[in-house]
């Protein structure tokens, strides 16, 4: 099962054995029952959010307040081609010759 989350219970653990124990990630891995990737992704995560141990007494006993902070909301980007003309498309493929690689190369 490829992108399962840890529980938030096991991510603020992840913090305590890191910043409290001074564990390692291959330490941490075997306590919590993860990766190191998943360890090291947790750490990063957190770093990014600019949490520290401990953490803010909000975030000790509410799951869904750490788990905002963790996984901000993506930022919206705007696309960088326009969308293509599609009747001249339509026009062009009904042409000799003309494939869809062709079209989308120009």
């Amino acid at each position: 099962m490829a992108n399962v989350r840890l529980t938030m219970r096991k991510i603020r653990e992840v913090l305590r054995l890191h910043f409290e124990c001074d564990r390692n990630q291959r330490e941490i891995a075997d306590a919590v029952g993860a990766s190191k990737t998943t360890v090291w992704h947790y750490l990063r995560r957190t770093r990014l959010a600019g949490l520290g141990w401990p953490l803010p007494a909000e975030l000790l006993t509410d799951d869904a307040s750490l788990e905002a902070r963790l996984y901000p909301p993506p930022a919206r980007r705007e696309p960088t081609r326009g969308m293509p003309d599609w009747p001249t498309v339509h026009r062009e493929i009904g042409r000799k010759g003309v494939t869809l690689d062709l079209l989308w190369q120009e």
